[in-house]
């Protein structure tokens, strides 16, 4: 592993187990085992290498949306690709993606850390409310949106439905966040909502 990237690694756990406030330089740099005057040589300051690390967590998972084969963040080329998508595919592509949240160690350690920081630091409040409640809501409202305008899910208020079926899921995830043991009693109700879900609004379930 290069420099950079150990940089990085190190930060985000010292981030995540100390708050963002409570870390320095020093301290990333003494835990890559390194002097402070070699980090600056990667990065120009702490923000700078929190900068780096949400750049490495969006291409993280859109390397993820690839292997699960949608955009991710393109609601209109994923509600075109969710509209041929079976129920099966559709829980394959839910559970593939909670698994990623609760489990990609750079994502999980990243929560962590915003769900401290965001009662200390109002910028990271902000974050906290973009990252994990407005863009997916968003992003699902606008493919539940197109998915009713094609015919294929029921036409009802999309922004209500987003939240049917995004909160289940965040609820779930942190409560695996704080109880990992019951991540098996957690997955099995995850797929039962998902299944759930489509039967109520999927129209193609009515032609059967």
């Amino acid at each position: 592993m290069n420099t950079k990237k150990r940089i990085l690694d190190e930060a985000l756990t010292l981030f995540s187990e100390k708050g963002y406030a409570n870390v320095f330089v020093a301290d990333i740099a003494e835990a890559v085992g390194i002097k402070a005057p070699s980090l600056y040589k990667h990065y120009k300051s702490k923000k700078d290498i929190f900068n780096a690390i949400l750049e490495e967590m969006k291409n993280n998972y859109d390397r993820q949306s690839s292997m699960l084969n949608m955009n991710g963040n393109n609601a209109s080329a994923d509600a075109y690709m969710f509209a041929g998508v079976s129920e099966d595919g559709l829980v394959e592509t839910g559970m593939g993606l909670f698994l990623y949240f609760l489990h990609d160690d750079y994502v999980r350690k990243f929560r962590k850390m915003l769900t401290v920081e965001q009662f200390r630091d109002p910028q990271l409040a902000l974050l906290f409310t973009k990252q994990y409640a407005d863009d997916p809501i968003s992003y699902q409202t606008a493919m539940f949106g197109m998915l009713s305008s094609y015919g294929v899910l029921k036409a009802e208020a999309p922004d209500v439905m987003a939240l049917q079926f995004y909160a289940p899921m965040y609820m779930a995830l942190t409560v695996c966040d704080r109880h990992p043991e019951r991540e098996k009693d957690y997955l099995p109700l995850i797929e039962k909502h998902i299944r759930q879900f489509s039967r109520i609004y999927n129209n193609k379930e009515e032609d059967k």
